[in-house]
Formats: C-alpha cells, sequence, structure tokens
C-alpha cells in the first residue's frame, strides 16, 4: 500500500427497467459529497432539453465506432440501433483526481467494466418482486403491451445475473433504498484499499508499514 493521493472508487450500479435506478442514483449523488455520476458517450442526436457535455457527450457513429476500434471504452453497449459507451479515459481522469464514480448501465456493461476493472463495485438494484415491477411498469403508461412483456422478460434475464454482483439493494421504498445503497458507499470508502495514503500516512505515524493487499 502506497502513500499516494487516495484513488476514487468506481461503483456500477444495474437494475431492470422500472426498478427506479435513475431516480434512486440522482438522490444519492444530490447527498454525497465527492460522489459523480459518469457521463456516456452516445452516437444518438440530442433529445430536447438535453446538452452536449452535461447528459451525454453526443458524437457521431463513426466517432463513436472509432473510439471502439481504438479500446477508448470501459464498456459499450447499442440500444435501438445507437451506441452508449464510457470512456476509459473520462473514467480514469476523474478515478485519479480522487472522486468515486457511479456507472448507470445493465448488466451486460457491468459485466466489461468488471472485465476492465477487478476493484470496481457492482451493486444490483431489485423491484420488491416481479408483480411489483410489472405494477410499476404499467403504472407509466408510457409503453405498449408489446413493450411491457419485453421488459418484463429482460429483466428476468437481467435478474438471474445477480449472483455476478457484489451488494444486491432493494428498492421497496425510495428514501430507504437511497439509504441503503448510501450505506454501501460509506463502507467502501473505509477500506484500506480506498483510503490510500490517508491510512498510510496514519499507520506510519506509528511506524507501521502497509502493505498492499
Amino acid at each position: 500500500m502506497s502513500s499516494s493521493p487516495r484513488r476514487g472508487r468506481l461503483f456500477v450500479v444495474s437494475a431492470p427497467s422500472g426498478a427506479g435506478k435513475t431516480t434512486v442514483v440522482s438522490r444519492l449523488i444530490a447527498s454525497m459529497p465527492g460522489l459523480r455520476q459518469s457521463r456516456s458517450y452516445t452516437s444518438r442526436r440530442a433529445r430536447p432539453g438535453e446538452s452536449d457535455g452535461v447528459d451525454y457527450n453526443f458524437v457521431s457513429r463513426e466517432r463513436f465506432e472509432s473510439m471502439i476500434a481504438g479500446g477508448q471504452f470501459l464498456e459499450w453497449a447499442e440500444y435501438s440501433g445507437h451506441l452508449y459507451g464510457t470512456a476509459v479515459l473520462d473514467t480514469d481522469r476523474e478515478l485519479e483526481a480522487g472522486a468515486d464514480l457511479v456507472l448507470v448501465i445493465d448488466v451486460q456493461g457491468a459485466r466489461q467494466v468488471r472485465r476492465h476493472r477487478r476493484s470496481s463495485v457492482l451493486v444490483f438494484l431489485l423491484p420488491p418482486s416481479f408483480d411489483a415491477l410489472e405494477t410499476r411498469l404499467r403504472s407509466r403508461g408510457d409503453d405498449a403491451e408489446e413493450q411491457i412483456r419485453r421488459r418484463l422478460e429482460t429483466a428476468r434475464q437481467e435478474v438471474a445475473a445477480v449472483p455476478e454482483y457484489d451488494y444486491v439493494v432493494v428498492n421497496d421504498d425510495i428514501d430507504a433504498c437511497v439509504e441503503r445503497l448510501r450505506a454501501v458507499i460509506v463502507a467502501e470508502r473505509a477500506t484500506l484499499d480506498a483510503l490510500g495514503g490517508e491510512a498510510a500516512s496514519i499507520l506510519a505515524s506509528f511506524g507501521v508499514v502497509a502493505e498492499g493487499r
């Protein structure tokens, strides 16, 4: 364990559509200093109200594909004909500055991140039950019946990947869910590796050298 400045932690949050991950993560970040949400790149056009460099980094499909070829993405995927991804350089810049980053991505993306960053912390956000998720999806009134069925089938496949994650947080109540996720962040920030140079300096004052694990 070195005495170098603390490097940020990389957190991945996945959940089925309708499980409330966007709301939970937004509230969490608003209440925790030093925690930021990663900004993705996308090949789609900005929608009304969206800004480049704020909501997404909007690039052409050609540039996105060039970045893929150059190995510039930590993870990427294609949805509805558009490409989305998390850049390696952007991620490392934030982490080196000491910020903790949250990536809100699906199971496929989480697997890619874990392959490239073994120290990443994976959290799966679960609805309280399949029936509860179906009720949430239907209550939104945004999707046709066929779309709802597809989302539910996708949810079954995603939930099957839960054993691959480090933590599971149930969203049965939004406030309680945010607090549970906050507890995960706080605990991970207190590990010996996460404390980095701060812990090394304190231990050194006792004449103890901390060895890396």
